[in-house]
């Protein structure tokens, strides 16, 4: 979900390693076509593009011709996070990150030639120690986290950020100006919007606790987030006392929409629920989201739709363990997602390309 010091003369060659194209492990390019429930309407030609370990935040580039995503798979030796660029006229995958460190939320720019995310590796090449969830399942929020674009071969490395603690869950406008992203550099879980070279900071989201996951509508002007709020001085205690461990506990995450300076923040879902994900559909009337809606408590996620006003609520998966992730292709035409469905072990979460129907 979105998340999870080497000195800088080691300079852009050291830092990303050349990449290289190689199948996908587990299994065939473009395998399928894989299982859509009777109830999921809007899925035609489900088909799976990875295959085994972890692969989750699958997002288009802008011709619709690549996806980049984050993969985890212990069997290869892969230990913590990577990014990975799938070609998806061949089924092809390569790792585009350094293979150091661990890497989150990537997303490609620059006619799919560039790739965007967060590392950190420049802060330690070692993979970070898991989190301790004996006190509760946490996300990791590390502090090494800074965010980083090059070329897709590792030149033209840039470092965007350096401000202390977590940089990282960055997406760009559509005319590519403009990257939104989620920092602690004021002490709590904010957004923040920057030029493509790091410059011209903004902080948009002043609210006490998190605000993340943000994304542009189509047409540049809204951006769609997740924020948990508290409800008590309690909450909000324990909230910043564990971000100073560099965790965060998910709860009650509901979607919000705000205009792209950071005006008009407005309140979407109500579902007392752990929403996050969001992204708009098309008509940037609607947005597609992931959530544990109507259980809470539950452990099962589905993908859902709702309209930016909060109306007209839809259930779009009916898979009976994970969804998420969604996110629509530059046409319009497909859904990208990630989803146990389909796992050879328990856990196992791949990303599927669907046709959309509406």
């Amino acid at each position: 979900m979105r998340q999870t010091t080497v000195a800088l003369a080691l300079g852009a060659a050291a830092a990303v390693a050349p990449a290289v194209f190689s199948q996908h492990p587990g299994g065939p390019p473009l395998a399928g076509p894989a299982v859509i429930h009777p109830e999921e309407k809007h899925f035609r030609n489900l088909r799976q593009i990875t295959f085994g370990g972890q692969n989750a935040e699958g997002y288009w580039g802008p011709d619709g011709k690549q996806i980049v995503y984050q993969r985890m798979n212990e069997a290869e030796g892969v230990m913590c996070d990577q990014q990975y660029v799938v070609d998806l006229a061949t089924g092809k995958s390569r790792m585009v990150s350094s293979g150091k460190g661990r890497v989150t939320c990537g997303y490609l720019y620059d006619g799919g030639r560039r790739v965007l995310y967060a590392s950190t590796h420049l802060a330690d090449p070692g993979c970070p120690p898991p989190v301790d969830h004996s006190k509760g399942y946490a996300w990791q929020m590390t502090a090494g986290y800074d965010i980083v674009s090059h070329a897709l071969d590792g030149s033209a490395f840039a470092r965007l950020t350096e401000a202390p603690g977590y940089d990282a869950e960055a997406t760009l406008s559509p005319d590519g100006m403009t990257i939104v992203f989620t920092s602690v550099r004021d002490g709590d879980l904010e957004i923040y919007t920057m030029a493509t070279d790091g410059s011209h900071v903004k902080r948009l989201t002043h609210e006490p606790g998190y605000d993340g996951g943000p994304f542009f509508s189509h047409d540049g002007k809204r951006i769609v987030y997740r924020r948990d709020s508290y409800a008590d001085e309690a909450g909000l205690a324990r909230y910043k006392e564990r971000l100073a461990q560099h965790l965060y506990r998910p709860g009650v995450l509901e979607i919000w929409v705000m205009d792209a300076d950071g005006q008009n923040k407005h309140q979407v879902t109500k579902l007392g629920a752990a929403s996050f994900a969001p992204y708009f559909h098309p008509d940037d009337k609607r947005i597609i989201f992931s959530s544990n809606h109507p259980e809470p408590r539950g452990r099962n996620f589905d993908l859902w739709m709702i309209g930016d006003d909060g109306s007209g609520l839809e259930r779009i998966t009916t898979e009976p363990t994970f969804d998420g992730f969604p996110m629509f292709s530059p046409d319009g035409k497909k859904l990208v997602f990630a989803s146990n469905r389909e796992g050879k072990v328990p856990g196992e979460t791949n990303l599927f390309v669907v046709d959309w129907v509406e």
